[in-house]
């Protein structure tokens, strides 16, 4: 057994590698840079965990997800494996004494949000570490082709600088090939090195569901469909509305979104992880970093405005390699809607830049002032002051942000955290002296770890349980032991955040760079177009739709998606069809032809042929001209 094996069995318990992690792990550690394209489910965290692992020093990732990185961390540590993380809305001194512990306490994987790569603190302290790794998650953030373009992605080149001999592992799960290109220019590959699982997933079933009634549509496909699952909604409020739904109909569901309180979050998707709660109705805000294989079916009840989300969000059907199935609910208002979000997304210039000059009032921040400055953002009262739609504001805040003025995290969730500040045996003698604090003390010591040397997440409402009071009783508390200098305490906080990443400026000097603006608002809207095509298109298999998407463009019919099953009602195998189909449109590509004339130039037998274009004309794929001549109407058919 090598090393890697070992580490695999010895922390994760599995015996083998999943398909590509191995000559993933093989090639980093080797020394080459690597990107490492692998939809979702793929196991792309185990790529640089355990090379990691098997080296002396530490491990940096890179990722935006502050949830993901949560969740990470804290499976790592139940895993006996020192990690921490560093994202915007931590104190400097949090700071300080987290990066200390990766250069002197044996801190193996630090997970760091993109904004953090670039401050002074943090790239001096780099300089110290021993850094064996440096993996980017979401690494298509970095690139102004993807489709979640981040400018604070573009430090990663500083930090590769200051490790010039650390081998870096980029990881995405959706990218198109010029994506994938841009990726490896802009993380200053050393050469091209590019490791891809297809795209193609055999066990999953894609449909698409023309529904003006979408309830009744959900209905019925969950009590056809056995099995976990989740369910996928525009906004807040549908969460609810469709959870509800499902319990009136005997369904067991819940609902959950980003702005629930963390521990309601918590338990909700432990219930749902568990099986005891069977539909998840989730806005995106689900999924990331969650691992259960057995999701039987997603349900999008609404079209995302990309084909890389909703492959992501599709994906998490079928982990297990079992039959899923992915399912989208379209209707009419779906076209209308994704047509009118580009207006939405992208503001005119005025407004956004009067969105900058207000926030700049709102935050009291003079012209020149405010680099580095993080403060709480309260969206909600910002749009009241200044009367302003929220839509526009959060989506030129997304702008500003892409033009490298600001960063903009929403709704952070922040555990209360404690770190004890005085020495153990000077400790002991305030127990002794201050009896009405000894419980709590001796709870802290007994429940959590590490409270000497950094800052430690605690769960208030657990500490009060168990001391038979409430929450604002051990709040009050440890107030006092704070002002006691008995430890510092950070209280929980929930609250979207904007960082400053340059002084403020005079808005007449705010630009937009046509990378940032035009260009953006032209790949979006050739991204909802693809959605658009995916949601009304009868005449494509759904999953060679998706993949020549990300550019696939040789692969076979499915065989079980709703455009191969309607294939099927024409007694022909999809293999028969789809051969005969691809025939008839070759023919057609150069010019149109009569029946006799397709007869006469392709082999297949007339009954068959007939057959095809009878369900070609159906679906509008070719139409007979003036002069009785057959001609394709479909470009997506060449």
């Amino acid at each position: 057994m090598d090393i890697f094996h070992h580490i695999l069995k010895q922390y994760w318990g599995y015996d083998t590698f999943r398909p590509l992690q191995e000559d993933i792990i093989k090639s980093i550690t080797n020394g080459d840079d690597t990107l490492g394209l692998m939809p979702t489910g793929g196991g792309k965290s185990l790529t640089f965990q355990v090379p990691a692992m098997a080296k002396e020093g530490i491990c940096l990732v890179v990722t935006p997800l502050i949830a993901l990185m949560k969740d990470q961390v804290d499976n790592l540590k139940k895993r006996d494996i020192k990690a921490s993380a560093i994202y915007s809305g931590l104190m400097r001194d949090e700071i300080n004494i987290t990066l200390d512990n990766c250069i002197f306490g044996g801190t193996k994987f630090l997970y760091i949000s993109p904004e953090r790569l670039g401050t002074d603190l943090f790239q001096e302290k780099v300089k110290q570490m021993n850094v064996n790794l440096l993996a980017i998650d979401e690494a298509h953030c970095i690139s102004q082709w993807g489709y979640d373009f981040r400018p604070s992605y573009l430090n990663i080149s500083e930090i590769r600088q200051l490790l010039p001999e650390t081998p870096i592992l980029a990881l995405t799960a959706t990218a198109t090939p010029e994506v994938a290109d841009d990726i490896q220019k802009r993380l200053l590959f050393k050469k091209k090195n590019l490791f891809q699982k297809s795209f193609k997933r055999d066990n999953l079933v894609y449909v698409v569901r023309q529904a003006e009634d979408k309830e009744q549509q959900l209905l019925n496909i969950i009590n056809k469909v056995p099995g976990s699952a989740v369910v996928y909604v525009r906004n807040r409020k549908k969460t609810q509305e469709y959870s509800e739904l499902l319990v009136k109909n005997g369904i067991s569901a819940s609902s959950f979104h980003a702005g629930m309180p963390l521990e309601v979050k918590d338990k909700r998707q432990k219930l749902w992880t568990n099986g005891e709660i069977r539909i998840i109705v989730s806005t995106n805000a689900f999924g990331m970093g969650i691992d259960k294989p057995d999701v039987r079916l997603v349900v999008h009840m609404d079209a995302p405005d990309s084909l890389e989300a909703y492959y992501q969000e599709a994906g998490r059907a079928g982990r297990d390699g079992k039959k899923a199935f992915a399912v989208l609910l379209w209707s009419n208002n779906d076209n209308v809607r994704l047509k009118r979000s580009i207006s939405v997304s992208f503001p005119e210039k005025d407004k956004i830049l009067a969105v900058y000059e207000a926030l700049g009032n709102f935050f009291q921040l003079a012209v020149g002032s405010g680099f580095g400055m993080v403060y709480d953002f309260n969206l909600p009262l910002f749009c009241k002051s200044y009367r302003m739609n929220m839509m526009t504001v959060f989506n030129s805040l997304k702008i500003l942000q892409r033009a490298g003025y600001l960063e903009f995290t929403e709704e952070l969730q922040l555990s209360a955290k404690v770190h004890f500040i005085t020495r153990r045996d000077d400790l002991y003698k305030f127990q002794v002296a201050n009896e009405d604090f000894d419980q709590l003390i001796k709870l802290l010591l007994r429940s959590y770890t590490g409270l000497f040397t950094e800052y430690v997440p605690i769960n208030e409402e657990l500490l009060a349980k168990r001391m038979n009071t409430n929450r604002d009783a051990i709040y009050q508390n440890l107030v006092k032991l704070g002002k006691l200098g008995i430890i510092k305490y950070i209280p929980q906080k929930k609250t979207p955040l904007i960082s400053y990443t340059t002084s403020r400026e005079d808005s007449k000097y705010i630009t937009l760079p046509k990378e940032v603006y035009k260009d953006r608002k032209e790949q979006y809207e050739q991204r909802i177009s693809s959605v658009i095509d995916y949601g009304t298109s009868n005449h494509i298999c759904r999953s060679k739709l998706l993949l020549r998407y990300f550019g696939q463009t040789q692969s076979d019919n499915c065989g079980f998606c709703d455009v191969c099953q309607s294939m099927k009602k024409t007694n022909l195998s999809v293999e028969q069809f789809g051969s005969i189909q691809q025939q008839i449109v070759d023919k057609l590509q150069s010019s149109a032809l009569t029946y006799d004339d397709l007869v006469i130039a392709l082999k297949s037998p007339q009954d068959e042929l007939s057959k095809v274009l009878r369900w070609m004309e159906e679906y509008q794929m070719i139409i007979e001209n003036e002069d009785g001549q057959l001609e394709l109407l479909d470009e997506q058919s060449k």
